[in-house]
Formats: C-alpha cells, sequence, structure tokens
C-alpha cells in the first residue's frame, strides 16, 4: 500500500509506469474527495496533466483540463492556473475553452470570455460569474458591460443565462429582492440605457412588480400651516426616479396591448365572458397606473419643478419625472394652462453653467443642447407636442420663444451663454418640424433665422457658439429643398479654418447633407456646375486645406472632405459622444457613402476604391488604434458591405473590381519603407509589416464572405426547380475568388517596372503576362490593361522571339516562393477574435 500524505489520511499506490497517460485525467475525476495519493504520485500525475493539456486531440485536453481544476484553486499550485490562462488564449476548440473557463477561480479572464465567439463558452462565462463573482467584486463598468452583452446579444441561451445571473444572483442574493439596491450598484446616472434594460427584462420575466402601497404619491406630505395645507415634497434619488418612469411606461404599455388585442383582427369576433376579461385587465392596468402618478397635473408640474430647483444633483431626476407628462390627460384646459407656463419656463430657462478659477463661465453638458443634455431636450419636446398637439400649435409656441431669446442676439447686447441657449432652443424647434414650410407666418419666419440668428453665430469668436450654430445649420440645411448658398459656404468656411472642435460640427454637418441633397446639389450651390461626364473620376482632387483661400469655392466639396484624410495636425486623443474628432466623423462619413452608394448614383463608382483604401488604411493605422468609435464603426462597416453585393450579380462584379482595386493602393500606403512611407528600426518596420499583411488578409476575407453567399445563391438556382428561370452564369467567373486573383494579379502586374538588364525576369513575366489574358478573356478592361504591359515587355525583350526554359522558370518560381514563405513565417499576424 502507499504511505500516508500531507494532502490527507489515505494514500493510493503510485501509479504504475505502464498505464497509459491519456486514462490519467479519468483516474483523477475517479477520485473521492477524501482519497489520499502520496506527494510524489500527485506531482508526477499534475506534470502529466500540463503536457496533455496540449494534447492534438481536444477530447483529451478537455479531461485534462477537469483533471487539474482540482488543483486550480490551490496556492501552491498558482501554475496551474497561469497554464489555464495562456492555454485559453491561443484555444481553438469551443469546448476545451468552455472546460476552461469552468475550471478558473474568479478572474479578469472569466469577465473576457463573455465576448468569445463561441455560445457555449459565453453561456458558461456568464454561469461562473453568477456562482463564483459575488456582486460587490465587480466594479460598476464591469456589472454594466456584464448587462449590455449578455442582455441585448442575438443569443438566446446566452441572453438566458445572464438573466438568470441578474435574477437569482444579483437581484435575490445580493440585493434581498430589492430592485432599488440593485441600480444603485449600476450607477443609472452614468449607465441609464442599462438600468432602463435591467427593469424591462425583470419587468417582462415578472420578477419585479409594484408592492401594496407603493406610489409617487408619496413623496407629497401635508403640511397645515395657519388655514392653508401646504405640500412638501421629497426628493427622489436618481435610482427611484428611474424605476417609476419605466414601472409607469410598462404598466401603460401593457393596458395598451390588452386595448388593442381587444381590437385586433382576431378579437374582432370576441364576444361576452372573454371581451369583459380583456376590458377587466385594461381597467386594472389602467387604475393602477392612474393610483401611482400624482393625483393632478399641477402637483405633476410642482413635483418637477422641486427638482428642477435643487441643482444639478438632481437633473437626471428631473428628466425622468419630465418623461411622465405623456402618461397625463390635457384636453382639459386647466390643465393645458398649466403645463404650458411650466414649459415656457423650461425653454427660457438659462443653461446651467460654472466659474473657473479665472472667473470664465464654463457649461455643463453637452454645450449644444437645450439643458445642456440631449435627452434633456428631447423630453421637453415630447412634453411640449403632447401638450400642444393641435397641427402648427408646437410650432408656434416655441417659435414665439426664439424670437424672444433672439432680440438681444440681433441687437448684439448678448453674452456667448445667451446666445448658445438661443441657438439650443432653435435646434430643439428645426429637430422636431416635418419642413420650413411649417415655420412660415410664425414668430420667426425660416428666413429670418437663418440670416438674423444662424449666420451671425457661426461668425461668433466663443467656439462653442459656432458649434451650436453649426450644428442648426445642418438640421435648417436638412429641412431645405434645395441647400442654400450662404449655408454651404459657411460649412465649408468652418471646416477648413475652424479649431478642431468647430472642423469636426462642419464635417459631420457637411457630410449629412451630402447624403442627403447628393454631392452635386451641393456643388451646384455655391456655382460648381459639373456635368455628369466630370464626375467619372477615379481619384479625388486633394487640396491643402491649410492654403485655401476663404473665396475659393472651385473645390467640389467631396474633395474637400477627402483631402480632410491627408492634414496631418487634426487631434486625435479628442473622442467622445460630444466632441468627436476629424478623422472619426470622416471615417464614418465616407463609410455611410459607400453603405448608401445605391442612393449616392452621382458619386462615380471608381472612387469606391479609393473611399474603400483610405478606410481599410484608416482602420490599421497606429493613430488610430485608441479611437474606440472609429474602430467600432469600421468593423461595423466590415461586416455589412459584402452583404450589398448579394443583392444581384452587377453588385458583386462591382464590389470584386471594388476590393480588388484598393488592394494594390492598401500596400502602397501601409508597406514600411516604400512610396515615401516612413521605415525605423527592424522592429518598427516588422510591426509595421504585419499591419500591411494583417489588412491584405482582411480585405481578401472581406470578398470571400460576399462569394460564399453568391456561390450559395448559383447552387440553389441551378437546382432542377429553378432551371428553366435561372440567369447565364456563364461569367461567374467574375465574381468568384478565381476572378478575385486575376484582379489583383494584374492590379501588381501593371504597376511593375522593369530594368532592361533582367532579361530573365522580363522573359518569365511576359509568359505570365499571356496566362492572365487567357484567364481574364471575359473581362476587357483587364484584357487591355495586359495587352499594353505585354508591348512594353515585348520592347524591353532584348530577344522577343526567344522563349526562357523551362527549367530557369521553375528555377525563379521555386527561389520566389521559398522567399515568400520565409518571410510570411516570420511576419504571420496573431489569431484574431472576430468578437
Amino acid at each position: 500500500m502507499g504511505t500516508v500524505s500531507s494532502r490527507g489520511s489515505f494514500s493510493l499506490p503510485p501509479l504504475p509506469r505502464t498505464a497509459p497517460p491519456a486514462c490519467a485525467p479519468e483516474i483523477i475525476m475517479r477520485l473521492l474527495d477524501d482519497a489520499e495519493v502520496s506527494d510524489e504520485v500527485w506531482d508526477e500525475v499534475i506534470d502529466c496533466m500540463k503536457i496533455r493539456v496540449q494534447d492534438r486531440i481536444p477530447g483529451i485536453r478537455a479531461f485534462a483540463v477537469r483533471a487539474l481544476s482540482r488543483f486550480a484553486s490551490d496556492g501552491e499550485d498558482s501554475d496551474i492556473v497561469d497554464l489555464f490562462v495562456e492555454t485559453l488564449q491561443k484555444e481553438q476548440n469551443a469546448e476545451v475553452r468552455k472546460v476552461i473557463i469552468l475550471s478558473l477561480p474568479p478572474s479578469e479572464t472569466v469577465i473576457e470570455s463573455t465576448l468569445d465567439v463561441s455560445e457555449p463558452v459565453r453561456r458558461a462565462a456568464y454561469s461562473m460569474l453568477s456562482t463564483k463573482f459575488p456582486l460587490q467584486s465587480l466594479s460598476i463598468k464591469q456589472r454594466t458591460s456584464l448587462l449590455h452583452r449578455g442582455l441585448s446579444g442575438r443569443s438566446a441561451s446566452v441572453n438566458s443565462e445572464c438573466l438568470k445571473m441578474l435574477k437569482d444572483g444579483w437581484l435575490m442574493k445580493y440585493c434581498g429582492g430589492d430592485i432599488i439596491t440593485l441600480l444603485r450598484f449600476l450607477d443609472v446616472e452614468t449607465y441609464e440605457a442599462v438600468g432602463e434594460t435591467v427593469m424591462g427584462v425583470l419587468l417582462k420575466d415578472g420578477s419585479v412588480r409594484v408592492q401594496v402601497g407603493q406610489t409617487i404619491r408619496q413623496y407629497f406630505t401635508a403640511n397645515t400651516e395657519g388655514e392653508e395645507q401646504v405640500s412638501n415634497i421629497q426628493l427622489m434619488d436618481a435610482e427611484v426616479a428611474l424605476y417609476w418612469k419605466i414601472m409607469c411606461k410598462h404598466l401603460q404599455a401593457e393596458a395598451q396591448s390588452v386595448v388593442l388585442q381587444v381590437k385586433g383582427s382576431e378579437a374582432a369576433t370576441t364576444t361576452g365572458t372573454e371581451a369583459a376579461v380583456y376590458a377587466s385587465q385594461a381597467s386594472d392596468k389602467n387604475d393602477l397606473l392612474d393610483g401611482i402618478l400624482p393625483s393632478t397635473v399641477t402637483d405633476y408640474v410642482d413635483l418637477v419643478k422641486a427638482h428642477l430647483s435643487a441643482g444639478p444633483n438632481y437633473h437626471f431626476a428631473s428628466r425622468q419625472l419630465l418623461l411622465l407628462g405623456e402618461m397625463f390627460d390635457f384636453s382639459d384646459t386647466m390643465n393645458r394652462k398649466v403645463t404650458s407656463s411650466f414649459l415656457h419656463e423650461l425653454l427660457t430657462r438659462p443653461l446651467e453653467h460654472e466659474v473657473d478659477e479665472d472667473g470664465n463661465q464654463i457649461t455643463i453638458g453637452d454645450g449644444v443642447s437645450l439643458g445642456g443634455d440631449r435627452e434633456w431636450a428631447k423630453a421637453v419636446a415630447e412634453l411640449a407636442k403632447r401638450v400642444h398637439a393641435s397641427t402648427g400649435e408646437f410650432e408656434m409656441v416655441v417659435a414665439t420663444v426664439v424670437e424672444e431669446l433672439a432680440r438681444p442676439c440681433r441687437d448684439r447686447t448678448s453674452g456667448f451663454m445667451h446666445w448658445m441657449h438661443c441657438l439650443a432652443v432653435s435646434g430643439l424647434l428645426l429637430e422636431n418640424v416635418s419642413s420650413l414650410r411649417s415655420l412660415q407666418g410664425k414668430a420667426i419666419e425660416p428666413s429670418e433665422l437663418l440670416q438674423s440668428l444662424l449666420l451671425p453665430a457661426a461668425k461668433q469668436n466663443h467656439v462653442d457658439v459656432q458649434r451650436v450654430a453649426l450644428r442648426c445649420l445642418c438640421l435648417f440645411g436638412l429641412l431645405e429643398n434645395r441647400p442654400n448658398t450662404e449655408l454651404v459656404k459657411q460649412l465649408r468656411l468652418s471646416f477648413i479654418n475652424g479649431p478642431d472642435l468647430v472642423s469636426a460640427m462642419a464635417c459631420k454637418a457637411l457630410i449629412d447633407l451630402v447624403t442627403w441633397h447628393g454631392t452635386q446639389e451641393i456643388d451646384r450651390a455655391i456655382g460648381i456646375e459639373s456635368s455628369d461626364a466630370t464626375y467619372e473620376t477615379s481619384q479625388f482632387t486633394t487640396v491643402d486645406t491649410s492654403k485655401m483661400n476663404d473665396d475659393d469655392t472651385s473645390i467640389g466639396v467631396l474633395d474637400i472632405l477627402f483631402s480632410g484624410f491627408l492634414k496631418d495636425d487634426w487631434d486625435f486623443t479628442m473622442e467622445g459622444d460630444d466632441h468627436d474628432n476629424v478623422p472619426t466623423i470622416l471615417g464614418e462619413g465616407f463609410a455611410k457613402i459607400l453603405l448608401l452608394s445605391e442612393n449616392c448614383a452621382k458619386i462615380s463608382a471608381d472612387l469606391h476604391p479609393v473611399i474603400l483604401t483610405r478606410l481599410v488604411s484608416l482602420y490599421f493605422m497606429e493613430e488610430t488604434k485608441e479611437l474606440g468609435r472609429l474602430k467600432q464603426c469600421l468593423s461595423v462597416f466590415f461586416h455589412h458591405y459584402p452583404a450589398l453585393s448579394d443583392k444581384h450579380k452587377a453588385s458583386s462584379k462591382a464590389y470584386s473590381r471594388c476590393v480588388s482595386g484598393a488592394f494594390v493602393p492598401v500596400m502602397r500606403a501601409m508597406w514600411p519603407g516604400l512610396h515615401g512611407n516612413a521605415g525605423g528600426s527592424a522592429q518598427v518596420v516588422s510591426k509595421r509589416r504585419k499591419y500591411a499583411v494583417q489588412a491584405a488578409r482582411f480585405m481578401v476575407q472581406m470578398v470571400q464572405a460576399s462569394l460564399f453567399s453568391t456561390e450559395t445563391m448559383e447552387q440553389a438556382s441551378t437546382s432542377p426547380e429553378s432551371q428553366s428561370t435561372s440567369p447565364d452564369l456563364s461569367d461567374s467567373f467574375d465574381i468568384g475568388e478565381e476572378g478575385l486573383a486575376i484582379h489583383i494579379a494584374v492590379e501588381v502586374a501593371v504597376l511593375l517596372r522593369f530594368r532592361q538588364s533582367e532579361q530573365k525576369a522580363i522573359k518569365c513575366m511576359r509568359g505570365l503576362v499571356s496566362a492572365l489574358a487567357a484567364s481574364a478573356a471575359s473581362d476587357k478592361d483587364l484584357v487591355k490593361e495586359l495587352t499594353q504591359m505585354a508591348s512594353r515587355l515585348r520592347s524591353l525583350d532584348k530577344s522577343p522571339e526567344e522563349v526562357l526554359p523551362q527549367d530557369e522558370a521553375d528555377e525563379m518560381f521555386s527561389t520566389s516562393m521559398d522567399s515568400f514563405h520565409s518571410h510570411r513565417n516570420a511576419h504571420s499576424p496573431p489569431r484574431i477574435s472576430s468578437s
């Protein structure tokens, strides 16, 4: 028998040396928890398991991980956890990754695994988070990120596991079933959308209900002073205000769904008892909602005012309560009068600000929306449209406020804070009208609004005033049938000469107008009359925007925007919801132009490869690696862009041409040491080459994604049922991987320049060109380019009639392939998760 070990009270004899190592995991897993094995045997088995974790068979790797999981939490064997983490990073098999996740102790690695490409792995990660991670051990950002990923993902099984973690673990175990306590753990003021999602799924699941006696009215306390009864209002925390907003909206939606169910086609024949049940359910929901809301509109207004008067700390709660206004009935004249007066106060309420050490006023919020908050502005607008629901009434009321606020601006007696306030209300008006015609005959006409307020504001010295003015100019331009000349000139001027914040806003405005009106309409507004033939160009006219004259209107808007990519002094560190940098906006804008190419037909298709080249280069640039929003936008674009070619074969051909046409320019732009690109040390050059190789493979994968869909459709079209109606696919080569290879090869070949001294290389290339021409015979453009190249090579060949011997050609190809494989292995990029 074996010896007694320090790990327990009973020991097994050493494993025989002849035992197959692959059976060791099962032996360990079958051991009882109180079984004893000598230390020497343990060490030998653990070492064996560490080797088996790297086995070529996934099943054995999984068993080895399970066996070692018994020691993963042992402080003496912390190297096992390190082995698990290292193995997880390079493990290709989803089942093995799942086993590793279930075997790890609580760590950051488990949290990161909620981003895994495999649904079972993500589900396992949420299971571990539910059982082994106390809620308090996670940061607020981690909690909200986990809930956002788990509840908003497309996988139903992951949604279910995340809901189980949220309900059984976080809500019931750590918060005692109190939803308010849970919301406090999520910092709903910062992560409002996550808080709303959590409330929504828990209400839908039935885990949260209104408790008896719970109502908003409990925040009103009546005190009698003399003969008058004064109502004191208890202020709500942010979590409580969010809770009541979502709860009231949920009850309202449930009541409306019951009513719609009664009125629906299936319920059209519902009579008697069933109809009475539906009516009773709707009545109960409405009664419950009426019992929660303040008893009168006056009480509701007083409740919101009390929170507004409490200062910036209660701004969030004020907005939540303001959104409850849509649930009241404003058909009563007195209710409308009280709320209309309150709305006038909201619209004329000055922007909140702080004063720094030097006495300068600094606005609180985004600086462009009413109240400094886009969501607050939306809430005010929704309440205003609810109260002033008659045709033209909303426009009349808000336009009157704009005219009132604009008087000091026209008289040049207002400071920049008042300018911003007036422009914020103007933006709210322009954002919520369907056309400029609805402003005709109101307190301030569209032409007066543009000439006396928006354009002068864009010329102000203060940067924040310029930003909000440019936003209003964009909204105004989107409402016009044809863009105004002065408006377009001002946006161009602000983009070219403005500070980075101003240029970013002008850039966003110009891109919105281009995608809405089209480039020709924008250019025509400033006097650039171009025929359709002029727009058939293959390159942008790049200009140095820093040297352009203010009155230079000879360059088109798209050329100016594209030239913004080439400006090298943009601030790449400024990115957020409100302050975006120009490269991010340009990347999003040109990606939108490619996605909407069907609607932007006036933009030459020959420019698509140029735009794609810039977007791919931007995605892999070292300078943009910290721009999270740009990276996310482009990754979504690259995912959806290939799908556009699935509609019809013409799109597939155009798409393949676009990618193949962009391939070489991307390589020229990214490869270090060539075409003016910076070189650097061996380490820097190697790193940049890796980026270039990643970009090359990435572009090929983009086309392969489209080709897979195309091939699937072609196979379906060749079935017996569809043969009679299937189109002619004789030239499917043009949209296949073979066609892509030929396109890229031709793009590379036509750029090559040969020295006359290299006669063998010239003869070899002549043979390749002939083969390429034969393969691409169906494409006239490619054949034309290859014919020109063949003629050029023939003129360099000293003996054009002689053919290169086959053995010499084979030797040249062999040497080239050896060099290629050596370089590829040296610079192969790591595996990148598609998530």
